[in-house]
């Protein structure tokens, strides 16, 4: 993946592009191919940021499965340098409600503004080529850990691609370097949830055998 120009969608911001995606007309239901035109160069970046953001949060169980699926996609494509993101063709054509992605933006922009405030683009060589095929590598290591059924273990990595996303999609090298030891500590988490969720079953196991024994 060669070094891409500074386009005009490349210099707006992040929240300005999502706007322009929630105020845009057409059916009832929005697919997720539109979506992804829509979004333009910067659809690896911000679909992580937007499929991360409900990661964030507490959630209904088994759902981040569903999304650490998804966002193997664009993970892929930044870790194997491909120049336009792939998405199976059935995966392009589900559709959301138009209505409630505009809303979804509409809230979640504010929040975004006062981010951007923050980060801006600086240190690109750190979200260009060779880095960028890195940060991709380690994001598929988080969508493997969101894919997990670790309890309580999807936010940490759910953040790390919340600002691995928007480290992209703001051109933001030293965010970037930031998502590094992110990804460490969710990492570190995962294992530990796993161990203690694993001890905790060995010792039901036991309770069990035992219960029965006497």
């Amino acid at each position: 993946m060669t070094s891409r120009p500074a386009s005009p969608e490349t210099k707006a911001s992040t929240s300005r592009l999502l706007m322009r995606l929630a105020r845009a007309e057409g059916d009832e239901r929005i697919s997720v191919g539109e979506i992804v035109s829509r979004l333009g160069d910067r659809a690896p970046g911000l679909l992580l940021l937007l499929l991360a953001l409900p990661m964030c949060i507490p959630n209904v169980p088994g759902i981040s499965t569903v999304f650490g699926l998804l966002m193997l996609g664009p993970a892929l494509q930044l870790t194997f340098a491909r120049d336009q993101l792939w998405l199976p063709n059935r995966v392009r054509a589900w559709t959301v409600p138009r209505a409630a992605l505009s809303g979804a933006l509409r809230r979640a922009t504010p929040t975004l503004r006062k981010i951007e405030r923050l980060i801006g683009t600086r240190w690109t060589m750190f979200v260009l080529p060779p880095a960028e095929q890195l940060l991709g590598l380690q994001t598929v290591l988080m969508a493997l850990v969101l894919m997990l059924p670790i309890p309580g273990g999807n936010w940490p990595p759910g953040i790390t691609v919340a600002a691995t996303g928007l480290a992209l999609a703001q051109r933001d090298g030293r965010l970037a370097l930031l998502t590094v030891p992110m990804a460490a500590v969710s990492v570190a988490i995962a294992w530990v949830g796993f161990r203690v969720g694993m001890a905790a079953i060995n010792h039901s196991i036991h309770f069990i055998e035992n219960l029965f024994a006497a």
